[in-house]
C-alpha cells in the first residue's frame, strides 16, 4: 500500500491563489494564497480526509496515476498512513474489533485506539497489528 496521492493545483482566477483537489477523494478540497501555502494545506487536507474515512468506516481509495500536468504528488503523513494501512487490513479481514483485540492479546479499547487515526499509537503496536494480517511496514525516503 502506498499513500501518495496526486493533487490538482488550479489557479483561482477570481480570488487568487490555488484551489487544491484530489480525484480519488472528492471531499478533500482546500486552497492557499500561494503555491507553497497550498502544498501545506493539501497535506493537511489529505490527512483529514483519510482520517475521516477511517473514523466513518469508509473505504480508502488507492492513489491513481497522474492524469493532469498541474497535479503534484502529496504524501500522506506517515503516522496516518500506517494507521490507514492497519485499518485497511482490518477492514479487508472482515473480523470484528473484539476479535482483532483478541488476536492482539489486548482489550477492545486498545484495538479501537490502534484503529483511531488521531490516537498516537507506538510504531511497534501498529507493526504488531499489521503482523496479524500478514503485512509489514517498509520505509522509503526520497
Amino acid at each position: 500500500m502506498e499513500f501518495n496521492y496526486h493533487a490538482r493545483f488550479t489557479p483561482d482566477e477570481e480570488d487568487g491563489g490555488y484551489v487544491v483537489t484530489f480525484r480519488e477523494l472528492p471531499e478533500a478540497i482546500t486552497q492557499g494564497d500561494s503555491l507553497e501555502e497550498s502544498r501545506k494545506a493539501a497535506a493537511d487536507c489529505l490527512a483529514t480526509a483519510i482520517a475521516h474515512r477511517i473514523k466513518d468506516v469508509e473505504d480508502i481509495p488507492a492513489p491513481a496515476k497522474r492524469k493532469h500536468a498541474d497535479e503534484e504528488v502529496v504524501s500522506l503523513d506517515p503516522q496516518i498512513a500506517i494507521k490507514a494501512a492497519v485499518y485497511m487490513a482490518w477492514k479487508e479481514s472482515k473480523i470484528t474489533r473484539v476479535d482483532f483485540a483478541r488476536r492482539l492479546g489486548t482489550d477492545e479499547k486498545e484495538a479501537r485506539r490502534i484503529l483511531d487515526p488521531r490516537h498516537g499509537t507506538k510504531l511497534a503496536s501498529m507493526q504488531r497489528a499489521l503482523d496479524i494480517f500478514g503485512k509489514h511496514i517498509e520505509v522509503k525516503v526520497t
